[in-house]
């Protein structure tokens, strides 16, 4: 099966890969209270031509990614566009379901109308969040985890942070020096909003 596979973590320079995101927006032609419908998002709609910010992380609900990890970059977007960052991405190994309720429970706006991310409307107007449910881009940047016996998440994302040049990594931030599967400890040091921020002011 694919849960045992080792991915190879991709390096700086190198370029992320090309899978399709499984989303929802806003979409009135539904009717309801809840007009949403699918939409297939690929990575070269979020980032060929572009400079964007990701950051990743094991699930959201968790206290780590909610207390601190999200929080940091949302309250840091408006600074990383004046750096010259596109878009900010918050990516989890969850569902569009479960990240757009996480991100209602976390206080970010909603855009209700906006078409400018390719995200929007239905998604958020600062950082946005990025379903990879199915794993495809976080098994692709080879930061797949799997947490059994500590957590019981199944597969999920290492916690990581990076900015995307145009498609390739311009910048990676690995915790803990690297993907520790089925890991007791959740190091969270160098994928923060402020070692992001002082890296796009250099």
């Amino acid at each position: 099966s694919r849960m045992g596979d080792k991915f190879t973590p991709k390096k700086e320079g190198e370029i992320v890969p090309s899978v399709t995101f499984k989303c929802r927006v806003r979409d009135p032609a539904v009717g309801g209270e809840n007009p949403f419908a699918w939409k297939d998002v690929s990575s070269e709609d979020l980032f060929k031509g572009k400079k964007a910010v990701v950051f990743s992380l094991p699930g959201a609900f968790t206290p780590t990614c909610s207390s601190t990890h999200l929080p940091g970059y949302e309250e840091a977007y408006e600074k990383m566009k004046a750096c010259g960052v596109d878009d900010v991405y918050c990516l989890s190994v969850n569902d569009a379901f479960v990240m757009r309720q996480w991100g209602l429970k976390q206080g970010c706006p909603e855009e209700m109308t906006s078409t400018a991310s390719p995200l929007n409307p239905g998604n958020f107007q600062k950082t946005k969040l990025l379903p990879d449910g199915a794993c495809l881009f976080t098994r692709g940047m080879g930061f797949s985890c799997v947490w059994e016996k500590e957590r019981g998440f199944g597969e999920r994302s290492w916690r990581y942070s990076c900015v995307i040049n145009d498609m390739k990594i311009e910048k990676l931030f690995v915790e803990g020096g690297g993907v520790s599967q089925d890991s007791g400890p959740d190091p969270f040091e160098v994928s923060d909003a402020k070692t992001m921020l002082s890296y796009l002011k250099k």
